[in-house]
């Protein structure tokens, strides 16, 4: 199978407002470069394509889960989630 930079077909709903408590404006958002071998890329692509994300969305899911277990997700964070306040 080959890989490709670009990301699988997903199935055409609003990813990007999946329920999360890390939802803030686009233009709030940092944006930076993200450079991923392209078989990394292919398995998120296709889980977030399960979950129904995007891979955006997808991988800001996942640290965010990293930062909680670790106990380093900032406390303004932590006070959203366990509040269910959205963003």
């Amino acid at each position: 199978m080959a890989c490709s930079l670009w990301p699988v077909e997903i199935p055409a709903r609003n990813h990007v407002l999946q329920a999360t408590s890390y939802r803030l404006p686009l233009a709030m958002k940092k944006r930076f470069l993200l450079r991923l071998d392209p078989k990394l890329y292919e398995a998120l692509a296709k889980w977030a394509a399960d979950d129904l994300r995007s891979v955006n969305a997808q991988i800001e899911y996942l640290l965010t889960k990293a930062l909680k277990e670790a106990g380093r997700l900032p406390r303004e964070e932590e006070r959203r989630e366990t509040q269910g306040e959205d963003v």
